[in-house]
């Protein structure tokens, strides 16, 4: 019986650290992904800078090979007016490639929220999180939510809250990542879906 008792908590144990160990694996992939993202970015801004650089150097050039007229055909005003131009379509395609919540748009985590009710005061965070995402008819991001929760008297018990935040959505099947860090709730789908 005692051997039972033991083997029993043995699988358990070893069902526990396949779980987790698939929850790491599936978190490098997402952070995999997300430097490859961020490759990208660096690129294209490398790219973009070594332009800017080499539109620099011709309106130098043309300031100091005499009047404020062309070299070639290109004016320095022209010069100007397609290095705006360039600036701008590259930030144009960076936001048609990046389309859907952007890194550089993550919401503030707000400091010294005061609640202003304690409705999520009784409430586990899926519980509190499920309203939330309802009421708000979309995905949020983490730090959206968390600012939310404290507005409504949640009180969390860890160091990091939006880390809690992001585990306990990522283990409960009611939520699904739509993006780094930002959920939404699977039966939206489901209700788009028919």
């Amino acid at each position: 019986m005692a051997n039972e008792t033991l083997i029993a908590r043995l699988e358990q144990s070893l069902r526990q650290s396949r779980g987790a160990r698939t929850r790491l694996a599936a978190r490098l992939a997402e952070l995999e992904s997300e430097s490859e993202i961020i490759r990208g970015e660096l690129a294209e801004m490398d790219t973009l800078a070594g332009q800017t650089e080499a539109a620099i150097f011709r309106l130098l050039s043309n300031v100091m090979s005499g009047p404020a007229t062309a070299v070639g055909t290109t004016s320095v005003g022209e010069l100007e007016m397609e290095l705006q131009r360039r600036l701008a379509q590259a930030e144009l395609s960076q936001q048609i490639h990046h389309s859907g919540p952007q890194r550089h748009n993550v919401p503030v985590v707000r400091s010294n929220i005061d609640p202003t009710s304690d409705r999520f005061f009784d409430r586990t965070i899926p519980q509190a999180t499920t309203m939330i995402l309802r009421e708000a008819g979309g995905p949020l991001h983490v730090n959206e939510i968390y600012n939310i929760l404290m507005e409504g008297g949640f009180s969390f018990t860890g160091h990091n809250p939006t880390i809690s935040i992001a585990v306990s959505l990522n283990r409960n099947t009611r939520f699904r990542k739509v993006a780094p860090g930002t959920f939404d709730l699977v039966i939206r789908d489901v209700a788009k879906a028919s």
